[in-house]
């Protein structure tokens, strides 16, 4: 059964995709940019401050799913420079104390909006 998650506390999609799909007790979420769901708009100053929105708006919809950090299986990290990876890979360990996901990190020459960084996940209860 196919159920889709959304949330005002994450960005709406800027596209013809969903924040997230559950399938049974897994849930495919769709990558997340820093985009502030109040106002809509980026928050890039730093990368570190990107990634943290980043983080946060993942939280929204692993929360909209009833679902926390500990049940995440999977990230994919996108980065638009690898000389970003140390500080983005700081910011997300502070979400993965204990039994880390498994995860890749790539460089891809453009992400939506021109961000630095966008993280998709996959979790399942």
């Amino acid at each position: 059964m196919k159920k889709i998650i959304e949330t005002t506390n994450a960005p709406s999609p800027i596209g013809p995709y969903s924040q997230a799909v559950l399938s049974n007790a897994t849930l495919y979420m769709s990558g997340q940019i820093a985009i502030n769901p109040k106002d809509g708009k980026l928050k890039i100053d730093s990368i570190e401050m990107e990634t943290r929105q980043v983080m946060s708006n993942i939280e929204a919809v692993l929360i909209a799913a009833d679902m926390h950090w500990k049940d995440v299986l999977k990230c994919s990290i996108f980065l638009s420079d690898m000389n970003n990876f140390t500080e983005v890979n700081a910011i997300y360990a502070d979400y993965f104390k204990t039994n880390p996901p498994a995860r890749e990190t790539v460089e891809v020459s453009k992400l939506p909006k021109g961000v630095n960084v966008e993280i998709s996940c996959i979790a399942a209860k």
